[in-house]
């Protein structure tokens, strides 16, 4: 077996299956029921082969990466598929196996599989229903959300840890014992000769072979927004609005037909007015809760796609997903929602029957107003159609930026749970205040979609739009009396902002036009970051009282 070299200057350096992975009381998924008390056949197959735990193992390139879905369940981490893959290393063409080693090893190298090059060389081959319900898992594992794609071990059943160990301690692609995902900065990936190269070509080899066609950092930050949201898989790009414009070049056809809605971020609405159409592309554009203009829609046009927001922006109204999901696919159509407003910890769009969500990374997800990224996720045969786009576009996300999305995750439930809190309280009180003629928050009683909002998310987010008692100016001295929140065009992330949308997106459009999408210029949108409750009241009621 190959040692590195490192092993000569560490020699203490041992390669671990889990540490405290397994637990006595809880059996570890995958392995057909059996304990932390006692070593899974393929570790005792590599004890039994004698590895040495004082050195660094090493195994063939892209091994874990080819794994299977499945075999990497049964793998569980990293660490057993280092061993395994030593294992193999360290007997290749030995006669003397024993029976339990040859059957162990045929049994793994059944699951190393061809990669679909062409759609992302996720280096993962989904198996698809069969292996979802493979009876080996004995009802160890659990689905999130009801989601027919993502099994994780039965201890991790909160959104929160899910959050922190998707796509890392749960397997990842990069051969490491540190906590954190390191970053992989390459442009491209290299092949040792040139029948390696032949092999990827011809689909016997894995390989992202160029930087943008995927990163192993990046991977990571895809599965864990893939487990939050129950989907097959996730594509990052740079940006939210490159990912909402990709989507749509790729899934709309050319002349073809999409409904939208009327309380939509400007920017799609104007790729959407403008651009789409020179691809022949149109659109019918509805009040969020207008089901009988879709259902009209739906007959008049052959509809590819229904696309919108929920909650939209920026005055947070909500699409009754179930029911608009529903109406759609009897028509044939796709349902995309964009849930940046809502979060994966708030609402679960694909379990609620979409096809697509959409987020723009850049907000609560990534979460600390750093790093900009944009996320589709859904079932394989959707995204790879986008990923193939995307690969010709571009618009690749840089593995510094997966890195911030990562450790942003992190912290998203309890950050989301602060806003959350935050932002309904101070809805209510801003309702209650004189100098506030209107509150716009799926959490308050009075907002259009109270009911639905309630039905379908556990929380209604970290943002408020309210309307100010007075014109343009009196607005805008309210915003610079604040001296908390950062004036600024975003949301989401741990410090507090404020804007003022008709000045902060509508300003090139006159007050009249303005006023057609319902922009007043007494409209604020409020973000809360994570500071205290308190300081946030204290500091919003002493700018009104400014005015």
């Amino acid at each position: 077996m190959a040692v590195s070299s490192y092993a000569r200057a560490f020699p203490s350096f041992e390669c671990r299956s889990d540490p405290d992975f397994s637990r006595p009381d809880i059996p570890s998924a995958g392995y057909g029921g059996s304990t932390g008390k006692s070593k899974s056949p393929i570790l005792r197959v590599a004890a039994t082969h004698g590895l040495s735990s004082s050195l660094i193992l090493k195994f063939p390139p892209n091994f874990v990466r080819q794994l299977s879905t499945k075999a990497r369940r049964n793998c569980s981490n990293i660490g057993v598929a280092q061993v395994v893959a030593a294992s193999w290393s360290n007997n290749q063409g030995a006669s003397d196996l024993t029976p339990a080693a040859k059957a162990v090893d045929a049994v793994v190298a059944a699951a190393v599989a061809p990669v679909d090059v062409e759609t992302g060389v996720d280096a993962v081959v989904k198996e698809g229903a069969a292996a979802d319900d493979d009876s080996s898992c004995n009802g160890e594992n659990v689905r999130l959300g009801g989601s027919p794609y993502v099994k994780y071990a039965s201890f991790l059943n909160s959104d929160g840890s899910v959050a922190i160990h998707a796509g890392e301690r749960l397997g990842r692609g990069i051969v490491t014992d540190a906590i954190t995902t390191p970053v992989v900065n390459t442009s491209a990936y290299f092949f040792k000769k040139t029948a390696d190269l032949i092999d990827f070509k011809e689909k016997r080899r894995a390989s992202f072979e160029y930087g943008r066609y995927g990163n192993y950092t990046t991977i990571v930050a895809e599965e864990k927004i893939s487990a939050l949201e129950g989907a097959e898989t996730t594509i990052l790009m740079a940006s939210g609005m490159c990912a909402s414009t990709v989507m749509l070049m790729a899934l709309v056809p050319a002349g073809g037909h999409l409904v939208t809605t009327t309380d939509c971020y400007r920017k799609t609405r104007i790729f959407i007015e403008t651009v789409l159409p020179k691809m022949g592309i149109t659109a019918t554009v509805i009040d969020p809760a207008d089901i009988g203009g879709l259902e009209s829609a739906l007959e008049k046009n052959n509809v590819a796609l229904f696309f919108t927001e929920s909650p939209t922006n920026p005055f947070l109204r909500c699409v009754d997903i179930e029911r608009v999901s529903k109406l759609c696919h009897e028509k044939g159509a796709l349902v995309c929602i964009d849930g940046t407003f809502a979060t994966p910890i708030n609402q679960k769009a694909l379990a609620l029957g979409a096809d697509i969500v959409v987020h723009s990374v850049t907000k609560f997800i990534g979460g600390h107003n750093d790093v900009l990224g944009g996320s589709i996720s859904g079932p394989e045969k959707l995204i790879s159609a986008v990923r193939t786009l995307h690969h010709i576009l571009g618009g690749a996300l840089n593995p510094n930026a997966a890195y911030l999305i990562i450790r942003g995750m992190k912290t998203l439930h309890l950050r989301v749970q602060q806003q959350n809190s935050t932002a309904q309280r101070m809805a209510e009180i801003l309702e209650a205040h004189p100098k506030v003629s209107h509150v716009y928050y799926p959490g308050l009683a009075s907002h259009p979609e109270h009911d639905l909002a309630k039905k379908q998310m556990t929380g209604f987010g970290g943002v408020v739009s309210f309307e100010v008692d007075g014109d343009l100016m009196t607005t805008a001295k309210f915003v610079d009396a604040l001296r908390i929140p950062y004036i600024a065009p975003s949301f989401g992330g741990c410090e507090s902002i404020v804007d003022q949308p008709a000045i902060m997106s509508y300003w090139d459009l006159s007050q009249s036009d303005r006023a057609k999408y319902g922009i007043l210029d007494n409209l604020v949108r409020f973000s809360f970051g994570v500071e205290d409750f308190e300081d946030l009241k204290a500091d919003i009621l002493q700018a009104l009282e400014s005015i």
